[in-house]
């Protein structure tokens, strides 16, 4: 998919549409200021949906860590038990 490319004027002169487009197409558009990147503008759903990724990664990225600091590893079946809070937990 071809990224969205708007100018700093659409800011100003087509808010409306751009609002539209970043919903519609559920993607980023890049703003650019005098030919320039300048920045992006994206959906509340779509900056959400990247910020609970990158929360993902963080905590993946803590667990890597924890198992090369030689953490106990735990079963799934109790994993899933503690998760739920049933009586293994």
């Amino acid at each position: 998919m071809l990224p969205i490319i708007r100018p700093t004027s659409d800011l100003r002169n087509n808010f409306s549409e751009l609002s539209e487009l970043v919903h519609k197409e559920a993607q980023p558009v890049f703003i650019t200021k005098n030919g320039r990147d300048d920045m992006v503008l994206m959906s509340m759903a779509l900056y959400e949906q990247q910020q609970a990724v990158l929360e993902l990664y963080r905590k993946l990225l803590e667990a890597e860590v924890e198992v090369q600091s030689g953490a106990r590893l735990i079963p799934f079946a109790e994993a899933m038990a503690k998760l739920k809070g049933g009586p293994d937990a």
